[in-house]
């Protein structure tokens, strides 16, 4: 088989098989800077590269790290994966019920073999799309996955290339689409040797993580080939469906054509190759739907993007907290204007940034699908202090009512794991880097981090004691106990709506009302009307005459339909059809 690494600046390349130099030759193939070497390999051949005399390390494009990210790649041959799929048509990710799922807590396990054995539930959930936390090879056994380094690699400890595929296949064949999240704009600390190849960062720019991703300075042509290559490759080899884009804020690119828009065209071509839908998800805190506008049109041609805006006004509405970029949310208006406009920071003041942030959406053209919406992610738990989920700093009632309003409303929502059955685990930020002093670093700048905001240093859970990751693995034992059970019974009744009542598929912003008064708040969906009483309860006018109670989550009696509205009795949450809408 043939070999092959870009190093442009090289004088010396040998490609290195059970520790002995096989010369290489500068060949200019694919292109410039590249150079090749015919040897025997095939799947799971060990391999390195030493540049100019160097010691050997990881092929860049490493498919597979099975004794760490230090030491010799593997090869990986997409031909050898047992595929059953041929059937599986595609997942359009807009107006998708997304799950956000980390293999390595989701079950005790921490595999994908273990994390298949759960997408039953996924199914009775009504899920539509798993997202999966990145897998790209790190540093030690379990991270959130942020932290990678070889970004075509599959983290061995969760089962490699094959577990994944093997993970791919068996959610087709329950009717469920995978989104990979991928991290393009920064590597983690340690195992990051791309800089020994070649110019695969840049100081012309900056990033929260260092020297920024060189996608405009001298060499970016192969860089962004980098990138791209790899989006593309868990399309083809791995049947992905859509890619999570990590921080694309992140993303500098001064180039004619940014690196986003040159991957949406790419992706859009190979769509059409494939024959089914391929969907690019960016997470981006500009509040521009220029990211989702398409490339023909002067945008960055996302298929849909995330929204903080609708949790932030969630979150703060419901919980009272007002820290940090919680700043400008909390009042009932703001959820108003979040969910009729997308964004809340649109052409107005942002006091945590302390300038006026984003840009108005132009709702006769982007849809409501085109944003994800969400109560709980990854980050908005796990860079907590200490981890707590919504249902920790809510009572059921209220995340009822949360819940209700992000998977009935006009967004693409997305469910954390375990907020579905409100999981008594916490998710804390944990790594196990094996360097000793960089895993004490990163112990003591978080806990200095949080430290600087009032909390406790013995407060704040140490990321690198195993304990703090075995403390976010889901109990699963919980989904039947009765509290738990009651608000999975509400998440799947919410689900089922959305997938049966064409009111609550109404993606056009323009159709979206919310009203506030008092203590209550109603969404307008079509003919129906999610009616919300914090607070205690209210007699809610509600537009049409309201014929049915469709659903409702409560503590007190039941809902009482009145003439022109509806009546509480307590904290409550109530979904009802309404004639004359």
């Amino acid at each position: 088989m043939e070999f092959g690494v870009w190093a442009p600046q090289a004088q010396q390349v040998d490609l290195v098989l059970d520790g002995e130099p096989v010369p290489m030759r500068r060949t200019g193939s694919p292109r410039e800077g590249w150079w090749t070497a015919e040897a025997e390999g095939s799947h799971g051949t060990r391999y390195a590269f030493a540049v100019d005399g160097g010691d050997p390390r990881p092929d860049p494009r490493s498919g597979w790290q099975p004794e760490g990210v230090h030491a010799a790649s593997a090869v990986v041959d997409p031909s050898t994966f047992s595929w059953t799929d041929g059937e599986w048509a595609g997942r359009d990710a807009r107006g998708a019920v997304f799950y956000e799922l980390h293999v390595g807590t989701f079950t005790p396990e921490g595999t994908f073999a273990a994390a298949a054995g759960k997408l039953d539930h996924l199914v009775d959930l009504g899920v539509d799309v798993v997202e999966v936390l990145p897998v790209s090879a790190w540093d030690g056994p379990w991270n959130w996955g942020y932290d990678g380094v070889a970004p075509y690699a599959v983290q061995h400890e969760y089962g490699g290339p094959e577990g994944l595929a093997a993970f791919v296949d068996a959610c087709h064949a329950r009717g469920l689409a995978v989104a990979l999240d991928c991290v393009y704009n920064h590597l983690g600390p340690s195992g990051n040797y791309l800089g020994e190849f070649g110019p695969y960062f840049t100081d012309k720019h900056d990033t929260p993580w260092g020297a920024a991703v060189n996608l405009d300075d001298a060499g970016s042509v192969e860089v962004r080939r980098w990138i791209v290559d790899n989006a593309l490759r868990w399309f083809r080899d791995f049947h992905v469906d859509a890619l999570r884009l990590d921080a694309v804020h992140a993303l500098v690119d001064d180039s004619e054509v940014h690196v986003l828009a040159q991957l949406a065209d790419e992706t859009a071509a190979l769509s059409r190759e494939l024959g089914r839908p391929l969907s690019l998800v960016a997470e981006s805190d500009l509040n521009d739907a220029a990211m989702v506008t398409p490339t023909a049109e002067g945008g960055r041609g996302m298929t849909a993007q995330w929204d903080d805006d609708v949790h932030h006004a969630l979150h703060a509405w419901l919980t009272g907290e007002r820290q940090g970029y919680y700043a400008d949310f909390g009042d009932a208006e703001v959820v108003k204007t979040t969910f009729e406009e997308a964004f809340f920071h649109a052409e107005r003041f942002s006091t945590f940034r302390g300038e006026v942030w984003g840009k108005r959406v132009d709702r006769s053209k982007v849809p409501g699908t085109a944003f994800l919406g969400y109560l709980q992610t990854h980050d908005q738990v796990g860079n907590r202090a200490v981890g707590d989920r919504i249902g920790h700093l809510l009572s059921p009632t209220a995340q009822a009512a949360g819940a209700a309003l992000y998977l009935l409303g006009p967004f693409t929502p997305m469910v954390f794991m375990g907020e579905e059955w409100n999981a008594s685990t916490k998710w804390q930020f944990f790594t196990a880097f094996p360097d000793p002093e960089l895993g004490k670093a990163v112990s003591t700048g978080r806990r200095s981090e949080f430290g600087q905001h009032g909390w406790d240093a013995e407060d704040v859970p140490d990321p690198q004691d195993p304990a703090t990751k075995d403390a976010s693995v889901l109990r699963w034992e919980e989904v039947s106990a009765p509290e738990h059970a009651r608000v999975l019974d509400w998440y799947r009744t919410l689900t089922s709506l959305r997938r049966t009542v064409p009111a609550f598929a109404d993606a056009d912003l323009r159709e979206v009302r919310v009203d506030v008064a008092g203590n209550a708040l109603v969404l307008h969906r079509g003919d129906h009307r999610v009616v919300v009483t914090l607070g205690g309860g209210a007699d809610v006018d509600v537009e049409g005459a309201p014929v049915e109670v469709v659903a409702q989550f409560g503590d007190g009696p039941a809902a009482e339909l009145l003439g022109e509205g509806v009546r509480t009795a307590g904290d409550a949450v109530v979904v009802v059809r309404v004639a004359g809408a």
